[in-house]
């Protein structure tokens, strides 16, 4: 079982129109409510994978009993921590003859010190039945962090493997801490370092400083560029397919999807290291939002190559031999 934890939650909704907004009426011809945030967009990507999952997030007011249904249509298990707050909501426009999606997202809500309080007590009650816990996304309001901090102590408390995916200023106090495993897209970690990470050593010196602090698992991606990911101190890259382009939203979140997939599955690292950048682009290639099928995730496996960088991992057959 896996756990995703999103504490901003979205609901969002998205209208579709034929074409190129004009004048000042558009007419769409479709509308659908979707429930975003990243961790909400890994337990849908996971329900694609047959992988059994339980989000827990916030939810409140007219927006909050919106996003519960349609949790609820989609077959999200969901655990859900009220608040007196409204639920944050957004507008994507979508064209169907264009590339083009318009955003509009609302405010945040506030978050009481209460209601965090409240967050982590269930997390501490659920995390000993789990073997996952996938913190994601940013904060909606900053004493939401300690969420973050407590998600990953209680991993370490109850022995459970972390996966870390948010950014911010809280970010290097959740890296303090050496959660197992960490995702972070590069326009990301530039925001929350105020650094440049262009550069092949600027990335390889972060990955060798996220396993100084602990972290077994990392992985760096920005869009179609090369990823970089280490898995203990051993680097490696490997670049993403090049495909048509229609909604990259949603695909980090279906990248981190499938590293859980892969540490469920006891798959090897190359192995889920491709799944993860598959499932990233066919995502990419698609207008919905993490709902890569279990039969696509593998789309891109054969033509992607994990290239080692430095030093090589020596690989030992331990197979009983009975």
């Amino acid at each position: 079982m896996i756990l995703t934890v999103t504490v901003n939650p979205l609901l969002e909704k998205r209208l579709y129109f034929d074409s190129t907004f004009k004048g000042s009426v558009n007419r769409c011809y479709a509308e659908k409510y979707y429930a975003g945030g990243k961790g909400i967009n890994v337990s849908r990507q996971l329900n694609k994978l047959k992988i059994e999952n339980l989000a827990l997030t916030f939810s409140g007011g007219t927006n909050g009993k919106i996003l519960r249904n349609v949790l609820a249509s989609e077959g999200i298990n969901c655990q859900i921590i009220a608040t007196k707050n409204e639920t944050r909501n957004g507008t994507l426009l979508l064209e169907k003859e264009s590339p083009k999606i318009t955003s509009y997202i609302g405010l945040n809500s506030e978050i009481s010190d209460q209601e965090v309080n409240h967050f982590i007590e269930k997390l501490e009650k659920m995390i000993p039945s789990v073997s996952v816990v996938v913190l994601t996304g940013s904060l909606p309001s900053p004493n939401t962090a300690k969420i973050f901090e407590a998600g990953i102590e209680l991993a370490h408390k109850f022995d459970k493997i972390a996966i870390v995916d948010t950014y911010g200023s809280h970010l290097k106090d959740c890296i303090d801490m050496a959660p197992f495993a960490m995702h972070n897209n590069i326009p990301e970690l530039e925001y929350s370092y105020k650094e440049d990470f262009s550069s092949d050593k600027s990335k390889r010196e972060l990955l060798e400083s996220l396993y100084q602090k602990g972290v077994k698992l990392a992985f760096l991606t920005n869009g179609s560029s090369t990823i970089y990911a280490s898995k203990f101190n051993f680097h490696y890259k490997i670049t993403p397919p090049k495909i048509e382009e229609k909604d990259p939203l949603g695909s980090g979140d279906s990248f981190v999807a499938g590293i859980a997939h892969g540490i469920e599955k006891n798959l090897v690292f190359d192995e889920m290291l491709k799944n993860a950048v598959s499932l990233g682009a066919v995502n990419a290639e698609m207008w919905r939002t993490s709902e890569v099928p279990l039969e696509e995730m593998t789309k891109y496996f054969n033509s992607l190559e994990v290239e080692p960088l430095g030093k090589k991992m020596k690989i030992i057959d331990d197979t009983p031999n009975y």
